[in-house]
């Protein structure tokens, strides 16, 4: 039996990676009238860009989750961002600039953690909101079968019929519309962010032409490093390590 599924499966329940925005309700809107029995699931990575992620798993149940639950995710990524500050692995350098592992660690923890907390309620059938575009379908199918090898996988994005039906924000926005659901309508940005406790990155949409610069982006964890009007003072910081693990911080312990 291949472990990912190209159609619904009816009358089963189905975990869902559950962010609140518009793809995630729409899809567990979607699978119950279709039939499925969504469950819902958020990671709290301590993300800066969902400033009321208590509030996230009720709006689930709005769509027709049958279980919600936030699972804390925080402490869990402090040490896997530990674990790859001790090994080298917390950056990437890319024609000479770094590249902050954040959104990498928190999807392994996320897929791991999330997929023990739906094995918990008998859930063994888990999708998300990625698309067939980018590398997170690979990340959360792979993390996923580490926590429960015996889950299966199942994401609307790979599902023809969903795609038909709903294959764009226009398609979502209406169908959240016509059947007298919640619609968060917010300005779309001209890229996406995310976030977690170890920081945050901006990416897509309009960052992704080369003739974009950066100078478009309001950071959100940071400053805008580059603007000759922000002033950033130098500080000397002394980090204390003990067989690979920060400890204390200008001699102060944590």
């Amino acid at each position: 039996m291949s472990k990912v599924l190209a159609s619904l499966p009816v009358g089963e329940k189905v975990g869902i990676a559950f962010s609140g925005g518009l793809d995630t309700s729409v899809a567990v809107a979607w699978m119950r009238e279709k039939g499925a029995i969504p469950c819902t699931y958020t990671a709290d990575l301590g993300q800066y860009d969902e400033p009321d992620i208590d509030s996230v798993p009720d709006r689930a149940k709005e769509y027709g989750a049958e279980i919600s639950r936030l699972v804390d995710c925080k402490s869990a990524l402090v040490e896997e961002g530990l674990a790859a500050i001790a090994c080298g692995a917390f950056h990437i350098r890319s024609g000479g600039k770094q590249y902050f592992n954040t959104t990498p660690l928190g999807r392994a923890v996320t897929g791991t953690m999330l997929v023990r907390a739906m094995h918990a309620d008998t859930v063994n059938i888990w999708g998300d909101g990625s698309t067939y575009k980018g590398n997170d379908i690979e990340r959360f199918y792979r993390y996923g079968l580490l926590a429960n090898p015996n889950l299966r996988i199942y994401k609307p994005w790979l599902d023809a019929d969903f795609v038909n039906e709903l294959g764009g924000r226009k398609e979502m926005s209406e169908y959240l519309v016509a059947h007298k659901l919640p619609y968060r309508d917010s300005t779309e940005k001209a890229y996406s962010t995310d976030a977690n406790i170890l920081g945050a990155t901006h990416e897509a949409k309009s960052l992704e032409n080369l003739d974009t610069s950066v100078e478009l982006v309001q950071p959100i964890m940071g400053v805008r490093f580059w603007d000759p009007a922000v002033k950033i003072e130098t500080e000397d910081v002394k980090i204390s390590f003990v067989q690979g693990r920060p400890v204390a911080i200008n001699g102060k312990s944590f």
